[in-house]
């Protein structure tokens, strides 16, 4: 395993993080049962994984809480918070303070730990002020309940609003950011990706495998069945099938991904997870098995070329669309550089 500093922190966290949304205790379909559950964390564990991530919804924390009994501390154990705890409660959702403190005391008793490591705000929420958003959390890490703040799936312009204010009034400001990211999906590479380079924040990709897409298994329409032997099928089941775009050029780039796999000797998950490795990113993902951890866990033994990663940058390259396109353009760079567009030497600051 490999590690690194997550964002302007000093939090040294893994190089991969062990996602738990499979842990709903059924053992269906693409979820796994409580014990299969303890057998996933531990594989992770033992690989030298340090960074867990879960959330609110069904028993997820209060599995992982007892699967970390007398092993807490060497974890960075993140949830979230902000989705809604009672359909019926119109301030059990949200990022404002009430639904914040009470997810987090929540939390805390289900994940069996007096401190969060890291606490995300799931969606951004537009109904809440940024100053409530961020005085709040704020108050959470000065009582020593969470020590470090991320946010996910939230607009380049809110989270760059939200760091700015927390640094001008001395608050705890946003370290990383979590967001869908993949071979398949790159729409972060816009607005988001560079607004977390210029910030220093780190990135956490979800769904980096594009929910198995990657893997190569569904090229073919072939094995579409879980890992368990219970027959779900991601392809047919009306949530994950969001996340399994199935066009010409998602085929074509889990094609090159195999074809890389094939040069390297190696699954062609570890070429999707180092492609993302190499994009700064930290892969979030999610396991049915503790074979499935020990596998992506062997991704940094087979580490992609340069000529192998531009080969996947230009099959699953995005148009950027304005401005980017725009200030791209040969007529604005001569318009703004004169003749001497790409002659400047540029150095990142």
């Amino acid at each position: 395993m490999r590690y690194k500093l997550l964002g302007r922190s000093g939090l040294r966290v893994s190089a991969l993080c062990l996602g738990t949304m499979t842990f709903d205790g059924t053992g269906g379909g693409w979820c796994v049962s409580e014990k299969e559950g303890r057998g996933i964390v531990d594989a992770f564990l033992d690989a030298g994984g340090n960074f867990l991530d879960t959330h609110t919804y069904g028993p997820t924390e209060d599995y992982l809480g007892g699967y970390l009994t007398g092993r807490r501390d060497r974890v960075v154990l993140s949830t979230k918070f902000g989705g809604t705890l009672a359909a019926d409660d119109v301030n059990a959702s949200g990022a404002h303070r009430k639904s914040l403190v009470r997810s987090v005391e929540s939390s805390l008793r289900r994940l069996r730990t007096d401190y969060l490591d890291l606490l995300w705000l799931h969606a951004w929420d537009p109904l809440t002020p940024t100053e409530e958003l961020m005085r709040a959390t704020d108050d959470l890490v000065r009582r020593g309940k969470v020590l470090y703040l991320g946010v996910a799936n939230a607009p380049a312009w809110a989270v760059a609003h939200a760091v700015t204010l927390a640094d001008q009034r001395g608050w705890t400001p946003f370290v990383a950011v979590q967001v869908e990211y993949s071979l398949v999906e790159r729409d972060v590479d816009r607005e988001i990706l560079p607004m977390a380079h210029s910030l220093g924040l780190g990135v956490t990709a979800w769904t980096p495998l594009a929910s198995g897409w990657l893997t190569g298994k569904y090229l073919s329409g072939g094995d579409t069945a879980g890992s368990n032997g219970s027959g779900g099928r991601r392809l047919d089941d009306p949530v994950m099938s969001r996340f399994l775009p199935r066009n010409d050029r998602t085929v074509e780039i889990g094609r090159e991904v195999c074809r890389i796999a094939e040069e390297n000797e190696c699954p062609p998950a570890h070429v999707a997870l180092n492609w993302l490795r190499r994009r700064g990113a930290i892969p979030l993902f999610g396991a049915t098995s503790p074979e499935q951890v020990r596998q992506n866990a062997a991704c940094f033994d087979s580490l992609l070329s340069a000529e192998q990663a531009d080969r996947l940058d230009a099959v699953s390259r995005i148009r950027l669309g304005f401005p980017h396109d725009f200030l791209n353009s040969g007529l604005v760079r001569r318009l703004m550089y004169g003749e001497h567009a790409g002659l400047v030497d540029v150095v990142s600051r």
